[in-house]
């Protein structure tokens, strides 16, 4: 059958379609049903297919996962995706669907933190899509890399008002590092090769590749869908029958010719030698020394145990944030977790490994000007973010924030840091966490301390715990109190503080961590994001173990809220029976109100066993008001 050029004009109210054919030699002009046709003889080439495959776009999907090492991909099924699904689950890829859209994505993210490969989570189109936009933010400012892949209207109907059609590239290009629509099956490898590699790349984050439904399902669906006739009656059809021919061809050429599908090489900034030396010679004249580590310095090429090596043997005090949390153990000498500004005002020098003087940092205006600062970051903006405003680094790296600190290691040594500084700051340390402690023990009304609650928790989890923050003011009370037990072992959302990554980090880091405890901090308000993921987590047999903070109020925001305006509205809740919900979608559910520590440590224990038997647990603790945060703010 020979290929036609289409062009559709407007023309006099009617349509008129010009076709063009090679080896020109007549043309000739037609009237039907006020529809005017102008054609032209050329003849071409028609795309080569093989019409009896049954093979589909998924199968090539899956075998570029397969090739990457991905293990997971999550996901909320939808006619769009269904070829990827099925094709993942024949190559061996576990596919685990969720209660919600957003939590795949955060799944996903949790993946991508844990294990240092690209996360994976797979949606159907347009509400499916959206559903996990704020998810996909939260990965781009956590720097996490991530792969979205999410389903598409037929290329022939987008734009027409198809089912659920909109237009997603729009939402996904200011999110994500690389975004690309697929327009034929023999593009699937490379645009998912090239999406990978940008995830992974410079500084990581969420890549978006749409799958319109024709280019994942088999050419003879396709063709059916499309209404291609086998001998159509009339000009008009077969104009239209033609060209929709030629199109589902044109998809499918060259679809299922062997590529190779194996990873592209990763481009990862380093520093130079230049300026691990400019950074030796700034540490060596320094006294008083510190080093803030960010999530940053946790992502691959160097693993978290080399970094931990080489920041113990330079004997530099040390202050963790996000993932870099538990990086040197519960009780390490160098981590100082009390007082940061206090020792920012007096460090003279100051190494940001990753962090970023952002509201964190109050902008940089913690920092003490007279400091010798040493700041490196993969990405240009954040190393410099509000730098000649607040602060100015002596020697700014745009580089592996890792790297840079084994390679100064490597090359100065052994370097330990005057004792009296470093005492100082542990003492100081030791002072706060023995305040903190004592709070423990203050009235907190009716219900329990939740200060002594969090502090029976710390000597009840296990040493490969996992935990996950997601919540307000328990959780800010949380950071205080827990102490993560090793490298990786600490998910908050990040400088997005979003709220409702509970259910889904938990999933994704329990299927990274099967012999791991994974427990779920929750406030009572984030509890309601995720809490239908219980489900997810009987059905899929991760057990993970939830505890609620629950005092019946958003109170982060009530503290500020209500002295400066005298009313609590839209921050009161109820003492709602979390642990019944947990238990309706498949947990199991406990719940304490009062007790001594005894009576707190053996419900703990017990949620400690019935993880330990496969079942997913929610503890319900009922919790009273303490002035442990008083000051703090939530903007």
């Amino acid at each position: 059958m020979a290929s036609l050029k289409t062009f559709a004009v407007q023309k006099n109210g009617g349509l008129m379609v010009v076709l063009i054919q090679r080896n020109f030699c007549a043309w000739s002009k037609a009237t039907h049903h006020g529809i005017k046709c102008m054609i032209f003889q050329r003849t071409l080439k028609t795309a080569q297919v093989d019409e009896n495959s049954k093979r589909h776009g998924g199968e090539l999907v899956a075998e570029v996962l397969q090739s990457h090492g991905v293990k997971n991909v999550f996901t909320l099924c939808g006619g769009h995706i269904s070829p990827i699904l099925v094709a993942c689950e024949q190559k061996g890829i576990k596919v685990i669907d969720t209660r919600h859209e957003v939590n795949a994505v955060f799944a996903a993210d949790a993946v991508a933190r844990l294990s240092g490969t690209v996360g994976v989570a797979a949606v159907t189109a347009g509400p499916g899509l959206t559903n996990t936009v704020t998810a996909v933010k939260n990965a781009q400012m956590a720097e996490s890399p991530l792969l979205l892949m999410g389903g598409a209207a037929a290329t022939l109907l987008k734009g027409r008002g198809a089912l659920q059609d909109i237009d997603q590239m729009c939402l996904f290009k200011p999110l994500c590092k690389y975004t690309a629509t697929i327009k034929r099956v023999a593009d699937i490898i490379p645009t998912l090769k090239k999406a990978l590699q940008a995830a992974q790349s410079g500084t990581p984050g969420p890549v978006f590749v749409e799958f319109p439904i024709d280019v994942l399902y088999p050419y003879h669906l396709v063709k059916r869908e499309a209404g291609i006739k086998e001998n159509p009656v009339g000009l008009l059809p077969k104009i239209v029958n033609w060209y929709i021919t030629r199109h589902v061809n044109n998809l499918f050429a060259g679809a299922w010719e062997k590529r190779d599908s194996s990873p592209l090489p990763v481009d990862i900034p380093m520093p130079s030698d230049n300026q691990v030396s400019e950074a030796i010679s700034i540490i060596k004249k320094a006294k008083k020394p510190l080093i803030l580590l960010g999530s940053q310095a946790t992502l691959p090429p160097v693993s978290a145990d080399k970094l931990q090596q080489a920041i113990e043997a330079l004997g530099i005090p040390c202050f963790l944030g996000g993932m870099s949390r538990g990086l040197l153990g519960r009780n390490s000498p160098l981590h100082i977790r009390q007082r940061r500004r206090d020792a920012l005002k007096e460090a003279d020098a100051v190494i940001l490994a990753g962090t970023v003087c952002d509201f964190r940092l109050s902008y940089g205006r913690v920092l003490n000007r007279k400091s010798k600062i040493i700041a490196v970051n993969r990405d240009k903006t954040q190393l410099m973010k509000n730098a000649s405003v607040f602060w100015n680094p002596n020697l700014a790296v745009q580089a592996d924030p890792a790297s840079l600190l084994v390679s100064i290691q490597q090359k100065i040594g052994s370097y330990k840091v005057d004792t009296e500084w470093a005492t100082m700051l542990k003492d100081r340390d030791n002072e706060k966490e023995k305040s903190n402690s004592d709070k423990a023990n203050d009235p907190a009304g009716e219900f329990l301390n939740p200060i002594k609650v969090l502090h029976r928790l710390e000597e009840t989890i296990s040493d490969d715990s996992i935990i996950v923050a997601d919540g307000g003011d328990f959780v800010g009370s949380a950071a205080y109190i827990l102490r993560p037990r090793g490298p990786l072992r600490w998910l908050d959302p990040g400088a997005f503080g979003t709220l409702g990554v509970g259910g889904g980090f938990a999933l994704g880091a329990k299927l990274c961590r099967p012999e791991s405890e994974v427990w779920i901090i929750y406030g009572d308000g984030s509890c309601a994001y995720s809490v239908a993921e219980f489900d997810t987590f009987a059905r899929h047999k991760a057990p993970v173990i939830a505890l609620v903070g629950n005092d019946a109020c958003w109170s982060q925001i009530a503290r500020e809220q209500v002295p400066m305006f005298g009313t609590p509205v839209g921050c009161q809740l109820a003492h709602t029976n979390y642990d019944v919900v947990a238990k309706g979608y498949g947990g199991e559910g406990l719940k304490i109100e009062k007790g001594s520590n005894d009576d707190i440590d053996e419900v703990f224990k017990k949620a400690q066993d019935l993880q330990k038997q496969g079942k997913p647990v929610l503890i319900n603790a009922l919790i009273g008001k303490t002035d442990f945060r008083e000051g703090s703010i939530s903007v």
